[in-house]
């Protein structure tokens, strides 16, 4: 048998590359011989459903709703200016923001919006990077939105705004 779980029903939970989602049953099941404890997961923006075992769910990347010192070090991150410029071909790029992206980590998606907003400034984004930019601030939107109980649009125009406006 599993270990016993860390969320409970009525839990809101982040799940890596899907987002926000809300636990709708903590139940036994036996597959075969064995019996696993399972979370199940409904998605708050797509109303996706999906079931995943309790013994792999730190392990694949879910973890609790930010709380206020994440959503600071959020803004933190979003803030940062002084990173390295990146010399890097576009489908490595490419790879190293899916990677950061599928961690499932807030920061991580935050450095992934940060990094291609900042790119944009500089050259025309590529039909993958616009692709990636639009998932990592839609994740970064929900999760914030949710965690600061913000409408998303308030959100939205702040990330928004810290890549248009001029630098105070």
């Amino acid at each position: 048998m599993d270990k016993n779980p860390s969320f409970s029903i009525g839990d809101t939970a982040v799940y890596p590359s899907h987002g926000v989602a809300d636990i709708v049953d903590v139940q036994t099941m036996t597959i075969g011989e064995q019996t696993l404890a399972v979370y199940h997961l409904k998605f708050r923006d797509s109303g996706l459903k999906i079931t995943v075992p309790v013994h792999k769910a730190e392990e694949n990347g879910m973890r609790p709703l930010a709380n206020t010192e994440d959503v600071a070090e959020t803004f933190r991150v979003l803030g940062q200016r002084d990173i390295p410029s990146d010399r890097q071909t576009w489908n490595r790029r490419y790879r190293n923001f899916m990677e950061k992206i599928r961690t499932g980590s807030l920061l991580e998606v935050a450095e992934v919006y940060r990094d291609i907003s900042l790119l944009k400034t500089t050259k025309t984004l590529s039909h993958g990077e616009r692709e990636m930019l639009n998932r990592a601030r839609d994740l970064l939107v929900k999760e914030l939105a949710i965690a600061q109980s913000t409408p998303e649009t308030e959100v939205e125009t702040r990330l928004d705004s810290m890549f248009t406006d001029p630098p105070a």
